[in-house]
């Protein structure tokens, strides 16, 4: 399943560049400052000694303002969701992590080679498990992460992406019932894949 994965990750960001070259005049336009992307990712789920693998959607768009100050001109719209249900172990087979949220990402586009970047996003997080081998739950949490990593320049609009990422899952273990507070889950993990950006603005992003 993993490989799969893998080389549907490696067809989209074949396919990428002949999307751009076939794009109508309009859309170009449209898309001319968006960056989407796909990439796999391995998480610490802070839930058990394990860890969990799956894939992970990017979609980025540039605010690219000429009001703002020089300093937030790499500020742009995230947008993420993310599926871990792969290298599960025999004691939670159901195991199963999944987020979709944005937010903002900020890039330093000093550097023509790589641009480094810091993010926060909101959004809705799901999560299945199993208690005393038997038990089944799933759980709902609004959720909350930061984040930073590097996109390095492959070729032409492909860019490289490492991405890590550290969350908070509010009371989510509740000590009684009807207790009001309970510690946060705190996933975090690493993600690598591959961006398409299109078009560029004045800073070359």
């Amino acid at each position: 399943m993993q490989r799969k994965f893998v080389l549907a990750i490696f067809f989209l960001t074949a396919s990428l560049p002949l999307f751009s070259q076939v794009a109508p005049a309009a859309m170009e336009s449209g898309l001319q400052r968006w960056t989407v992307g796909a990439g796999f990712s391995f998480f610490s789920p802070h839930f058990g000694d394990f860890h969990l693998a799956g894939g992970t959607l990017w979609i980025d768009d540039s605010l690219n303002l000429r009001q703002m100050p020089e300093a937030l001109r790499g500020l742009s719209i995230a947008i993420e969701a993310r599926d871990l249900s792969l290298d599960r172990t025999p004691k939670n087979p159901v195991l199963r992590v999944d987020t979709a949220g944005g937010g903002a990402i900020y890039n330093w586009s000093h550097y023509k080679k790589f641009r480094p970047y810091v993010d926060f996003t909101a959004g809705l997080g799901n999560i299945d498990y199993i208690t005393n081998g038997t038990n089944r739950y799933h759980q709902s949490r609004t959720v909350t992460g930061i984040g930073g990593g590097v996109d390095i320049k492959a070729f032409r609009s492909v860019w490289v992406r490492a991405d890590y990422e550290y969350q908070f899952w509010p009371n989510f273990w509740i000590t009684k019932v009807g207790s009001p507070n309970g510690a946060a889950l705190n996933p975090q993990g690493l993600t690598v894949g591959a961006i398409y950006r299109f078009g560029s603005d004045r800073h070359g992003y």
